[in-house]
């Protein structure tokens, strides 16, 4: 079939599919996995275009990871660092050596039961970050939480991946393995100082032009996923290496929100490639054991998790929160046993349990995760939390105030708010704008104010007070909207050129709009009122004016900060 026309009757059937399970509030990654089953007996069984779909759905996979990256500064890893080592090594420990005694006890040998064991440890990331961005809560402390577990985990499976082929080679294991890590600590040292020196040069100059910075952010998380599959370390590492090299950048919200619809789209084929893995052959022959292991993925998994999330110290709703998001196996569990196979460890058969196992728990996990909120008061009395245990800080940052666009009205903004300190933040679309607010010591976030998912990661309803300076009216009448959905006491201020639009904007909902003409002869009324025919005091006036306008023609006039 052309690989054209099979992509698109897939893409319609998933979309069918999603609009079924939209209305009906269903998680859409079951109608991806269930369209996966639809179409797989009769579109997957050309090797071709499997292929194809599988090399699609790795990009997807890259960019899933590229993204976390850019929201994983130093100041995250540092506030749930410990933590995460922690629960991240612990549940590895614990679940691996609980899962092998099940394994052992359904009656598979040694070695099976080992490699079953950690296959279940693991959960998935691309799950996981998909349902917490659905949800807008990555920025959450108990998402943080789970991000840094899960690059405990990933980190851990690269490791036993590399060790895994290193002692099917035979007789150079150990020198395979240090090797290795010889060659990861100079690459990611060659990486630390392109980050310092290099990317911060590059990315201002990128970000001048909206398509350069696309191009540019695609560019650098897929080519560098790409070293690091040549350099013998996964891709998925290696994107994650490249979305946090940029995280430090004013522009990795930028990114963010221009890679997630391409992120989307590539996912999906994935889930389809997921769900079309398993047959009604491998559904009948290992339903049961499946069943069991899933049971123990879904409930005893997350239990191992939340123990010791309340072991370091957090309440109750941080430690369910943060177990529930394990409740399902990995991508890499499968890669885990697909190595297996390769080195002769384990027959064919396990991959069909690991496979209908995934498809088990993620369809279960997707529910869990979508609606912890309302299923956690259900648990709350059973789940275990130490005396005094603290509750994680990390909801989305808010601002008192946010101005939108720092040109030349937004200028007089700045001027009044910027003693506010880190309760104030400037938004702005120009790069050396950006720069010199940096330079300042000034809150500021390049980004485009037309950008949907731009403005959810502003938080903009928890704000006293918006401003936008942008004379474009529906940007402003956009943005209006947006805030208006969640507030109705946030003061939004405006600007407008025209009279019926800044009606228009009223009846939006915008607190005032500032109409700069009208207003400039509104301010010479004022003056002729105040000063009446005295030419010093005028004088005095256009001395002080003239201080002003020389300022500005310093600055740039046009969407200047000052020095």
């Amino acid at each position: 079939m052309d690989i054209f026309i099979g992509i698109s009757l897939t893409i319609v059937v998933a979309a069918i599919i999603a609009s079924i399970l939209q209305k009906l509030k269903q998680p859409l990654i079951i109608g991806h996995i269930i369209t996966g089953l639809i179409v797989g007996p009769y579109l997957f069984q050309n090797a071709g275009f499997k292929e194809i779909i599988d090399s699609l759905s790795q990009f997807g996979i890259a960019l899933l990871l590229f993204i976390i990256g850019l929201n994983l500064s130093l100041k995250v890893i540092k506030e749930v660092g410990r933590v995460s080592l922690l629960a991240g090594m612990g549940q590895i420990l614990v679940t691996s050596v609980a899962g092998y005694f099940l394994a052992r006890w359904l009656g598979f040998d040694s070695l099976t039961s080992y490699y079953l064991g950690i296959a279940l440890t693991f959960s998935s990331t691309i799950i996981i970050m998909k349902l917490l961005s659905d949800k807008k809560d990555l920025t959450k402390f108990y998402s943080k939480i789970s991000i840094g577990i899960l690059l405990i985990q990933d980190l851990f499976v690269a490791l036993l991946l590399i060790a895994i082929s290193a002692f099917h080679e035979g007789g150079t294991s150990w020198f395979a393995i240090l090797f290795t890590l010889f060659k990861g600590l100079i690459v990611f040292d060659l990486i630390a100082l392109c980050t310092i020196y290099i990317l911060p040069k590059l990315s201002a100059s990128f970000a001048k032009s909206q398509e350069f910075l696309f191009l540019f952010s695609i560019a650098w998380g897929l080519g560098l996923a790409t070293f690091f599959y040549y350099m013998g370390f996964s891709m998925e590492i290696g994107a994650l290496v490249a979305g946090v090299t940029l995280s430090t950048s004013p522009y990795h919200f930028e990114i963010s929100s221009k890679l997630r619809p391409l992120r989307d789209f590539f996912v999906i084929l994935f889930f389809v490639l997921l769900g079309s893995k398993l047959t009604p052959t491998g559904i009948s022959k290992y339903i049961a054991p499946a069943f069991i292991f899933s049971v123990f993925v879904i409930i005893i998994k997350p239990l191992i998790v939340e123990l010791l999330t309340a072991s370091v110290g957090f309440k109750k709703k941080i430690n369910f929160m943060v177990g529930v998001n394990f409740s399902q196996t990995s991508e890499f569990s499968l890669v885990l046993i697909l190595a297996g196979i390769k080195a002769g460890h384990l027959s064919d058969d396990i991959v069909s349990i690991i496979i209908l196992v995934s498809l088990i728990t993620i369809t279960i996990s997707s529910y869990l995760v979508l609606f912890n909120n309302k299923i956690y008061p259900y648990f709350q009395k059973l789940i275990f939390e130490k005396k005094n245990a603290r509750l994680g800080s990390g909801s989305k940052e808010s601002y008192e105030v946010i101005l939108l666009g720092c040109n030349r009205v937004g200028y007089d903004f700045f001027e009044t708010f910027k003693e506010l300190g880190n309760k104030f933040l400037v938004i702005d679309y120009d790069p050396d704008v950006i720069k010199r607010l940096v330079e300042l010591g000034i809150n500021c976030r390049y980004g485009d104010a037309d950008d949907n998912e731009f403005l959810d990661e502003l938080n903009l309803s928890k704000s006293k007070m918006v401003i936008s300076s942008i004379p474009d009216f529906e940007t402003n009448q956009f943005i209006v909207a947006k805030i208006r959905e969640t507030s109705s006491d946030t003061v939004i201020m405006m600007i407008s050129h025209d009279v019926d639009e800044s009606i228009a904007l009223y009846d939006a909902g915008a607190t005032y709009v500032i109409t700069p003409h009208f207003l400039g002869g509104k301010y010479a009324s004022m003056l002729i009122s105040k000063y009446g025919f005295d030419p010093k005091k005028f004088i005095t006036e256009k001395e002080k004016h003239i201080k002003e306008l020389e300022k500005r023609r310093e600055l740039g006039h046009v969407r200047a900060v000052p020095e």
